[in-house]
């Protein structure tokens, strides 16, 4: 049926009975809920999954209350797989194009698989939505790309606030992105997320893209996974030097399935750590020389990484000078290291490799060691082909979990409980050198972990770290006091200050010796009744069978 004059709609749109002019009952609900201003989100389509547009007088109906609604948040328009019909996509883009011109609160359209010309409409239209904030493109079927482009750069340019430009899949290569640059550096500070994934981009057309979006500035997320860099190390340096300016707020940097080698990964890695807080490199080839680059960025103090995910083919070794460069990171949080089928990459990492992460987590070696180890990674994705019934694999990836856990649940006082879960007796003979002057720290230090022995972890059931008795956190503390007091030198403890400090502690030494003296006594004296107890029932037993062989 052909569309009828917008004048009609306007007419009978207050008292047309939607029951006799629909031709499913599918599409008699949409129109009833944007009639009704009940409808956020609608997809349109000629296929079964969306808003049925091939029969009656729906599309027209349809465009008419999309045009008036002010509950309408987004709209997807997906055209036909194969151009059999071009009188159908260009009916429902001519009303489309319409109600989006008319449209106040539209704030996201997406358009999927329609014709250049049918493309074209849509996009002029969008000029007069000026709330337009999200825009989502993908043109499989497109044959001139290029222009698709020319098209999105004067929508760019017109002066729309759009803050997130999604074009995945449409292979525009240079020229587009050549084609998109005006319009990217026109529309400035305004735009958060940028999707180029699967463009046909290589180095040049990245340092194209990198030059054009000197203006955004308020860019957070930038995703152009899927193209070919492996020949791009000079288009990935410009990024990176990119990523450093000073006005720049990128958050996210994805970068899947890029070919990234390891003299790409070297260019890029040092602006992109410093400025970005999540980044993805998972699909690439980079091997131990690409992470040993890697290992330098996440031991700068300008570190910014929050969240990384790699895959690589690195053995034990490799896996061991990565994890060493967690060891004085204080910004990552999130850790994936896997394989990626597609690429038949089969990471050997093996138990020893596994336990060296383990042992960045919490170094158990020394004191000083444990407190340097690793207090901020919380999560860590370990893909392993370890058996998962190895005992050894389970008892290290369980004390990996528990401190990965500490470190989320509880990250002031992760370095603390580490310390007292792992080192009973505290030397405090290193600390005699400064003679009492360390005393007053070593006693804060005690308090301040106090609330270590009751903080519980959830690891398969609540439990608490430590399950030590206010009894028992008391005597690490006389332990440590007794060292001072009976390691420094005598004539600093006439110094008055320092002798009362010694002497409040002396007295509770004084009076947990007095305590040892008397328990070791009734120890004594219940090891003595025993001893009478055990001779007299010798006596007993000897007089019975003395007994048995009289009568015998």
């Amino acid at each position: 049926m052909n569309q009828r004059d917008y004048s009609y709609y306007e007419a009978h749109g207050a008292d047309v009975k939607l029951d006799e002019i629909t031709s499913d009952e599918y599409n008699k609900q949409i129109l009833h809920r944007l009639r009704d201003q009940d409808l956020k989100s609608i997809y349109v389509c000629e296929r079964i999954d969306g808003f049925d547009i091939m029969e009656g007088d729906d599309l027209g109906w349809l465009a008419y209350f999309i045009g008036r609604s002010e509950s309408l948040r987004e709209l997807t328009i997906d055209g036909l797989y194969k151009d059999e019909d071009e009188g159908r996509e260009h009916r429902m883009v001519h009303a489309l194009s319409g109600a989006i011109a008319r449209s106040r609160s539209i704030q996201q359209v997406s358009v999927d698989i329609l014709s250049n010309d049918g493309f074209a409409t849509i996009a002029r239209s969008l000029v007069n939505l000026t709330q337009l904030e999200r825009f989502y493109y993908r043109s499989i079927n497109s044959n001139d790309r290029i222009n698709d482009c020319v098209m999105i750069g004067s929508l760019l340019e017109s002066g729309i606030n759009l803050k997130k430009l999604s074009l995945p899949f449409c292979n525009i290569g240079y020229a587009g992105v050549a084609a998109l640059a005006n319009g990217l550096t026109s529309i400035g500070s305004s735009l958060k997320v940028l999707d180029l994934s699967h463009n046909d981009i290589d180095s040049e057309a990245l340092s194209t893209l990198v030059a054009a979006l000197a203006h955004c500035t308020c860019l957070e997320i930038l995703d152009i996974s899927g193209n070919d860099f492996s020949m791009a190390a000079a288009g990935l340096r410009s990024l990176s030097d990119w990523l450093q300016t000073a006005a720049l707020t990128l958050d996210e940097l994805c970068l899947r399935k890029c070919e990234i080698n390891d003299e790409g990964l070297q260019g890029l890695i040092e602006g992109a750590a410093n400025n970005c807080k999540v980044i993805n490199l998972s699909g690439n080839y980079e091997t131990a020389l690409g992470l040993r680059n890697l290992h330098t960025s996440l031991q700068s103090e300008r570190c910014r990484l929050k969240r990384l995910h790699l895959n690589t083919s690195i053995g034990d070794d490799d896996a061991e000078i990565f994890a060493r460069s967690l060891v004085g990171n204080k910004s990552l949080k999130h850790l994936r290291v896997d394989y990626d089928g597609d690429y038949g990459w089969e990471h050997s990492i093996t138990l020893a490799g596994w336990f060296a992460f383990s042992n960045v987590l919490c170094d158990t070696s020394t004191v000083n060691n444990t407190y340097l180890s690793n207090h901020t990674l919380q999560v860590l994705w370990d893909y392993t082909f370890i058996p998962y019934w190895d005992i050894e694999y389970k008892s290290s990836r369980r004390a990996r979990v528990q401190y990965l856990k500490l470190n989320k649940a509880h990250p002031q006082h992760a370095a603390k409980c580490k310390i007292l879960m792992h080192h009973s007796h505290l030397d405090m003979a290193p600390l005699l050198q400064w003679e009492l002057k360390c005393l007053p720290l070593a006693i804060g230090w005690f308090e301040r972990a106090k609330p270590c022995t009751s903080l519980p972890i959830s690891y398969r059931c609540e439990s608490s770290l430590l399950e030590e008795s206010d009894e028992e956190f008391e005597s690490r503390i006389l332990t440590a006091m007794y060292q001072f007091v009976r390691g420094a030198p005598k004539k600093v403890l006439e110094r008055r200050d320092e002798l009362i400090l010694v002497a409040a502690y002396d007295d509770k030494i004084a009076v947990v010796e007095e305590e040892n003296k008397r328990l070791q006594k009734e120890l004594e004296q219940r090891d003595r009744k025993i001893a009478q107890l055990e001779k007299r029932l010798r006596e007993i037993a000897q007089a019975a069978r003395n007994a048995l062989e009289g009568e015998e």
